[in-house]
Parts: structure tokens; sequence; C-alpha cells
């Protein structure tokens, strides 16, 4: 099978695929990214679902490459005859869904080959296909499809396939349509106008990037994967594309992320505003408050990309995993536990978008506050803390924090904007929450915070201390707490989450180094005055990027590769925050607005 870091990512702000190196579609799902897939040889083999368009001889590209400013990709072959080249992209949803491949013949003869192989329900049904003067017309259920080209088709084995000869000059374009079956026949693509005009939505989408500096090449490829990862109807954002690849190869850590996490709020909106994409940040807020209303005890750690929140856990025993590592699980039983410091993540977010966005009156304070009067009663449960661990509930130090970060918060919103309410009541409640993780959170003789109250294991989470303005970046404790994290938690120079065998998560196996807390510890790094080392730590993070520019969740340091869902918006986000306190040398807390270029405003002088 592919390595995770082998695919690029193409989408239509509703759905993405991933091509591998070897020119083959391997996961995309339809008609949204939580569909059911259509291609999932990524989680099996290509029975299960895939669309190759390469040199007949096969074999990994020599190189490829987004269209600068794009999500257009360009992979290219040397063949002994020839040249060639395939330009895979989707073109922002209309009505129905395309993806467009165009190969093009660069210098001699090339000999390709195409196979497209689909299968319905993720790798579950094969459609009935038929054949017609533009192509195939394949159905199946609720689901159609429509391949249009001018190169040559034959069935074989339930397959599709193509063999034609390109040469230099020459372009022969295939266009992918999904439809839902009972619609009739959708309009046909020129496929060079619609790459045109792809090309102009995404160039004019990165024109408006505020950013400058010297990461700003990566931090312009991590914000037009943001946006891909982006649901446009409804301004969710996306954790990953994709479900069930794995934390650890073989094991069962395999978890869906095609959905909406609360906790991603903050990092997303600092991220969107630095960079001046305030509309972005303005509909993934609407989201947000969208997503939250109701009764506030019932809030989620995550939702659906329409905000939907049932979001039943399943496994599909038909595909045996990314190399093997099964169960593999649609939704997520994780969005029914509870986290505490989702509350926080939301108000936290909330505030930082309180100057940014709104021109007069917070329509949404009166839903702050109901979520403020839940916590108020609640913020001193045991819960499952922001690692969504299975085992038992505890008393993390990083929920009794963020619950520290709502009370503050709120007191700000109504001391430094006059908003109303019981600021008396919410500094007595902050003050009482900080003297909880003071005296049940922190070790005196070992210098540093710990993971949940009376046991000894440490978090990485510890690092957001004075990320959230808990305590300030150079304080003792939060020295003594980077020291201990470093100690205990990094594997050549990178940061684990914790230590999955001591920490009794509920779940057999380990991971690999989580690469957003490696970006947490960069930034702590800078907030503590050791300048050089957050410098060289960033600069060894970018690295594990792939060819074109994308991370997924985890890396494995034995195997130098990456784990988990991918491309991940968290790691992005991560990135992102990175590279602009680095440029700018100084830190800030996650109420305040980043700046994408200019001079820092360091936490503590907010």
């Amino acid at each position: 099978m592919a390595r995770i870091e082998d695919y690029a990512l193409v989408g239509d702000l509703h759905t993405a695929a991933l091509i591998s190196t070897q020119g083959s579609i391997d996961w995309l799902c339809l008609p949204r990214f939580d569909s059911p897939a259509c291609f999932s040889a990524l989680l099996d083999t290509p029975e299960a679902g895939r669309w190759l368009l390469a040199p007949e001889g096969g074999g990994e590209c020599t190189r490829r490459h987004y269209r600068q400013d794009t999500l257009i990709l360009e992979t290219e072959w040397e063949t002994p005859t020839g040249k060639v080249k395939v330009i895979d992209f989707m073109p922002p949803r209309d009505a129905v869904a395309d993806i467009v491949r165009i190969v093009v013949g660069i210098r001699g003869t090339v000999r390709m080959r195409g196979e497209l192989v689909l299968r319905f329900d993720y790798g579950h049904i094969v459609p009935w296909v038929r054949h017609d003067e533009h192509g195939i017309h394949a159905v199946a259920g609720p689901d159609a499809a429509y391949l249009v080209t001018e190169a040559p088709l034959r069935g074989e084995r339930l397959r599709t396939i193509s063999d034609f000869t390109v040469t230099a000059g020459e372009r022969v374009p295939f266009v992918l349509t999904w439809t839902p079956s009972h619609l009739y026949r959708p309009r046909k693509v020129d496929p060079e106008q619609v790459l045109a005009s792809t090309e102009e939505f995404w160039r004019s989408w990165s024109a408006k990037c505020t950013v400058t500096g010297r990461y700003r090449e990566a931090v312009q490829r991590s914000l037009i994967t943001l946006k891909a990862l982006t649901f446009a109807p409804t301004g969710g954002i996306v954790a990953a594309v994709t479900t069930s690849l794995p934390e650890e190869l073989g094991g069962e850590r395999n978890w869906d992320y095609r959905f909406c996490w609360l906790r991603d709020s903050t990092l997303t909106l600092q991220a969107l505003l630095a960079a001046g994409y305030t509309e972005e940040a303005a509909s993934w807020r609407d989201w947000l408050l969208r997503a939250v209303a109701g009764d506030p005890k019932d809030l989620q750690i995550m939702y659906g990309l329409h905000g939907e929140r049932r979001l039943p856990e399943m496994e599909l025993p038909w595909l045996r995993g990314y190399e093997d590592s099964a169960p593999v699980r649609t939704g997520n039983g994780a969005a029914g536990q509870l986290q505490l410091d989702v509350w926080g993540e939301v108000l936290d977010g909330l505030s930082l978008t309180r100057n940014s966005l709104l021109k007069s009156t917070d329509e949404s304070w009166d839903v702050q506050i109901a979520l403020m009067e839940h916590l108020e009663t609640a913020w001193d449960q045991p819960d499952n803390g922001l690692w969504e661990m299975r085992g038992s509930r505890r008393h993390f130090t990083h929920s009794k924090v963020m619950a520290w970060v709502a009370a503050d918060r709120m007191v700000k919103g109504v001391r430094e904007f006059g908003l109303p309410g019981p600021a008396d009541r919410w500094e007595e409640l902050r003050d009482t929450i900080h003297a909880d993780v003071m005296s049940k959170g922190f070790d005196a003789e070992r210098n540093t915070f710990l993971q949940s109250y009376g046991r000894p294991e440490l978090d990485a989470s510890l690092l957001l201390i004075p990320h959230v303005g808990f305590l300030p970046p150079d304080d003792p404790r939060v020295i003594g707490t980077i020291d201990a994290v470093q100690k205990e938690l990094t594997h050549d120079g990178f940061l684990r989450r914790y230590k999955p065998e001591e920490c009794d998560d509920g779940l057999p196996g380990g991971e690999g180094v989580f690469l957003a807390c490696s970006f947490w510890l960069v930034e702590a790094l800078l907030g503590a005055g050791r300048h050089h080392e957050a410098q060289e730590l960033f600069e060894r993070l970018l690295a594990l990027r792939n060819d074109v520019g994308l991370l997924s969740e985890e890396w494995n340091i034995e195997e130098g590769r990456q784990l988990g869902n991918t491309p991940q918006a968290f790691s992005h986000f991560a990135l992102i925050k990175s590279a602009l306190e680095l440029q700018e040398d100084g830190v800030h807390r996650s109420d305040t607005p980043l700046r994408g270029s200019g001079t820092a405003k360091p936490v503590g002088q907010d």
C-alpha cells in the first residue's frame, strides 16, 4: 500500500480525493466528506475501489507539485519513450460533483493505462455499468456516476479499462461526475474551461492572504489545505478527509475524523484571522454558534458538517484496514463523551472574535451566558479529557484549566466590553478554579503540572497553560513543566501526547509522536525565551511535510513516516500559529489575534 505521505489532496469544498504518487485515486467520498466512499483502496486493496491513471509500466511519479497558490495537482512521469503529466483537480462544487483528470503529453510518446474501479458504500457495492457515446454510466442504489472521455474504454473483470497513447502536445481529458441516481444526466463539463475557472478561483482566494515573511509559502499551503477541508454550505471544517488511518500500524487506534471538532475553534479562528480570511472565520464562527445551540448540558465535542449530533460509531468488517490496521470505523463514539475543556474552547474562540468580527453587539452573548452557567455547576466533575480517552473518567488538569479560561473570558466580556453578566461571581469562580489547579494539578517536588489530579503522569496539553493565559510563559512552574514534558514525553525531539502504556486510556497498543503537540512545544519554548531551540524544532517539523506540503496527525519515528488521518487540520493550524509567532519572535494568548506580519504583542501585554 502507498504510504500516507504518498497522497496528495484535491477537493471541491464539499468533499476531497486522495491521489497517490502512482497516479491512483484511492479515497473519495461522495457527495460529502462524511458520505460513503466510492474509492476505498486506501483501506483495503484496489478491489475496494480506485481510479488509476498513469503510464502503462506503472511505478511512482518522477515529480509532482501543486500549481502555485492552487489545489490543482500536476503529476509527472519520465519514461523510456517520453514524458507525460496528469493534471488532477475538482472544480468548486455546483449542482453535482466532478473530478477532472487531464493527461498531457510533454515529450515523445507514452503508453497510458487507466483503470476505474467504482465501488460504492466503502467498497461494498459493485455498480451496474453501461457504455454510451460519451463513456460509461454507473448506477447502484442512490448513487450514479458518469465517466466522459474520448479515450477508448472497455470492461474487464468488473473494471473499466482505458489503454491509449499520448504524444507531445496532446491532451486527453477524463471527467467523472457523481449525481443522485434519480436525477437526469448532468450537464457536460468542458475540462479545459473548468481547469481555467478552478485555477482562477484558487488564485483569487490565495491572493487575499496577508501573511508575509520567511514562512509564507508553508503557511499559504496550510491555509489552502484548510480551505479544502471546509464544507462550503455551512462553513464547518473537518478534522481530516479520512477515517481509520491508524495511530499505530497494525493497531486498532483507528478513528473517523470526517467531522467538526469544537476543540479546533480557537486555533481555526486565530489562523484565519491572522491571514486576512475574515469571511471564512465568520463562517466558522456562525457554524459554531448553530452547532452549540440548545441545552448547554448537551454540548458535544464534535458535530457533523451541518451540526448533526448523532454520529454513531460502527465497524466495516469487509475492509481489512490500512496495512491491516483493523477495524475500519465510521462515525465516532467520542461524540458522546464528557470533555469539559470544550466549554472553554468555545468561549475562548468567541472572545477572540469579539473585536475582530463584530461591529456593535455580540448577538451570541446569551448563548455564552447559558454555557457558562452550566459550566459553573459542572467544572469540578471528572471527564474523559481532550484526548478522548476511553478509560475511566478523571480530573484532567487541562480540563480544569479550560474551565478557568471560560470564566476568564466571560469576565473579560463584562469588564472590557460592557456586556451584561455577574462578573464578580465569575471572577470568584475563576480564582477558585485557579487555586484548585495549583493545589491538585501541580507537583511542587517535580516542579511540573500533571496530566490529572492525584496521578504522576504528564501530558503535552500542559504546554497550553501559558497559551491560554493561565500563567505567564516565563513562570518558573511553566518552565519546569516544559522541562519535565521534554524529558518524559519527547522521542527524537518530537512530542507524544502522553504515554499510553501508563495512562489507562482504555485501548491497547501505542501511537506515534503527535505533530500538533510538537508545534505546541515550539510555542512554549519561544515563550520561555529559548528561541534557537524553538526555531530548530519548527524547522524539523516542517521537514516532516510530504512533497506537496501536507501533514497527517502523527509521525512514526522508527520508520520515518506519517501516521493517522490526513491531511490533519489540527497539525496545519498549529503549523500556522508557530510559523507566525516565530517570524514575529513573540507569543500570543489564545484570545488575542495573531498578526500575519508586523511586530508581536507578547503574552502578558495584552
